[in-house]
């Protein structure tokens, strides 16, 4: 049995939603499948989800929601007549739509969840009665009826591990379709709370686990998953293979069509995962598996960078021989609930690197602040202009003098790095630069490595 998500681009119209239907159809094993919301039509429309937004802020500053109502059903009104549903059978999508703002909810976070998840709870109920329209035998799962149990916080939720004995303990037949929505789950007091990134890919994996499917396939709108940057690198490679891990490390930087998180339950699991495109869907794509009996074509699976970050130096004699060092510095951080990256250091050096996402300026200021008079380093500097470059593949750790070429490389082209970090798996390294060579950085490690 497979688990198959589609993205919110394969299912925002009546004729992508008919492309995604032939795909679940060409292959009787494809029995679960994950949908998103609706996404947008063309460049300049908008997202159901955003809609959905919309709709709950004018509740929340009870204003009149009469258009807006209109304006969501319209996308779904939509997408039913482009298969022949009547307005009789798709009414009950639209007063669905008008309870959510008659019902109760905890505060206005728990409301705001409820209607965004009702993005894609709404569209995997159309979806089943679009198949049953076409008298296949299909069936609209809920998460509430899954017993897909979630906790944390209302816009930022992770999976119970009780949601897998329940999801174990779902029947489904050899011949019919089960249509789940993506992007939520239900709190052990019955509220929706909505995973906070990767959405309904999040979901697809934790099916996939909860099934026990032999394949997790992920149908984008690319054919799997590139060895670099399209934006950057010119037609690069497309990976054909790869292993978990390889896709974890270079999802950090920002690789690819999933955040790093989102595959973790397949993960668990061990079940391969197929990135595979909803317009192309004869194209391999790349497949993801585990580690085991694995054998990498190249000595580098990809190459990518991330630029938001930013990097406290601190130089201070004698450095190594003060205890409690570092310890100082991460209490002065968890006391501002800021998390660091990575934190390089040397005898008499260190360096710790921020997301930007977790900092302002009135931040760092406080950060530098305390630390100066903590810790009283001999020199301290702020640098904002710091990119992260990530090299990783299985075949470096089986590969000799990779570090060497990757440095070399760079060096020719008069780009030093700021940081050099070999991974503690020996499948990557990371390579601190300017933000202002990062893109010229990645394209020589590219040319290096694949040309």
């Amino acid at each position: 049995m497979k688990v198959v998500k589609f993205g919110g681009s394969s299912l925002a119209s009546g004729s992508s939603v008919e492309q995604a239907l032939n795909i679940i159809l060409s292959d009787p094993q494809r029995q679960v499948i994950v949908v998103s919301a609706p996404g947008k039509r063309e460049s300049g429309d908008i997202k159901v989800t955003d809609l959905l937004i919309k709709y709950a802020n004018e509740v929340l500053n009870k204003q009149d929601t009469t258009e807006i109502v209109k304006q969501i059903f319209a996308r779904y009104q939509e997408i039913g007549h482009y298969f022949g549903l009547s307005d009789q059978k798709l009414q009950v999508i639209k007063d669905i739509l008008v309870a959510l703002s008659e019902q109760t909810y905890p505060n206005s976070d728990y409301l705001m969840a409820a209607f965004k998840a009702h993005g894609e709870r709404l569209n995997a109920r159309l979806i089943a009665l679009i198949l049953q329209h076409k008298n296949i035998k299909s069936r609209f799962l809920d998460p509430t009826e899954a017993g897909l149990i979630v906790t944390g916080e209302p816009n930022d939720a992770w999976v119970n591990p009780e949601s897998y004995l329940n999801l174990d303990q779902v029947k489904i037949a050899k011949d019919e379709r089960i249509i789940f929505p993506g992007f939520f789950g239900i709190t052990p007091s019955g509220h929706i709370a909505t995973f906070s990134r990767g959405g309904s890919d999040i979901t697809g994996a934790i099916l996939a686990r909860g099934f026990h499917a032999n394949l997790y396939e992920n149908f984008t709108d690319v054919n799997g998953i590139f060895a670099a940057n399209p934006n950057i690198v010119d037609q690069p490679e497309s990976i054909k293979k790869m292993t978990y891990r390889e896709m974890r490390e270079l999802s950090y930087a920002g690789f690819s069509v999933f955040h790093d998180e989102a595959l973790i339950p397949a993960i668990q699991g061990q079940i391969p995962i197929n990135v595979k495109n909803t317009h192309e869907p004869e194209n391999p794509g790349t497949m993801i598996v585990p580690e085991k009996d694995f054998e990498p074509d190249n000595t580098i699976t990809g190459v990518t960078s991330q630029k938001h970050f930013s990097a406290l130096y601190l130089h201070k004699y004698l450095l190594n021989k003060e205890a409690g060092f570092t310890l100082r510095i991460l209490q002065i951080l968890y006391n501002h609930n800021v998390p660091y990256e990575h934190m390089p250091s040397g005898i008499d050096d260190i360096t710790i690197i921020f997301n930007n996402d977790f900092l302002n300026d009135q931040l760092i200021d406080q950060i530098c602040n305390e630390i100066q008079a903590t810790i009283n380093p001999d020199q301290l500097e702020w640098i904002d202009d710091y990119a992260i470059i990530m090299i990783v593949g299985e075949g470096m750790k089986k590969t000799h003098g990779v570090s060497r070429q990757i440095l070399d490389s760079l060096d020719e082209q008069g780009i030093s790095p700021r940081m050099i970090n070999q991974g503690a798996s020996q499948i990557s390294m990371m390579i601190g630069t300017k933000k202002e060579k990062a893109d010229e950085a990645v394209k020589i490690i590219y040319q290096q490595f694949f040309n």
